[in-house]
């Protein structure tokens, strides 16, 4: 059997809400006509707002755009930022070399040095 956790309960509600607000905005009285005045003016004013807000997004982006065109334009001039590994792979060859300078050479180990001496 499956398991169910309250789908239809949930849709028979939003049923009943939806039947209630067509049956008031269709109702041929004085007051669904208001309804529907009302709701076609929100709807207009709505329309109106998401237009303004997409031309302030676009003024945002074509904003963007610029800057980061202009900042391209900067960092091509400027020097090119080292990267953290070019960084430590300097950093590895100039401790390996002061290691190198700093420690005496060491001599060759002849066989003879390896026998005991009786």
């Amino acid at each position: 059997m499956s398991e169910r956790s309250g789908g239809g309960f949930g849709a028979f509600l939003f049923g009943i809400v939806l039947g209630a607000v067509a049956g008031f905005v269709f109702a041929p009285t004085a007051g669904g006509e208001t309804t529907r005045r009302k709701v076609t003016k929100g709807l207009r004013n709505l329309k109106e707002l998401a237009e303004d807000k997409v031309d302030d997004v676009r003024g945002l982006l074509q904003e963007a755009e610029a800057e980061a065109d202009e900042s391209e334009d900067e960092e091509e001039d400027a020097e090119p930022e080292i990267t953290t590994r070019e960084q430590l792979r300097r950093r590895l060859e100039a401790a390996r070399r002061r290691r190198a300078r700093a420690r005496p050479p060491v001599p060759p180990v002849s066989e003879e040095e390896d026998e005991p001496l009786a």
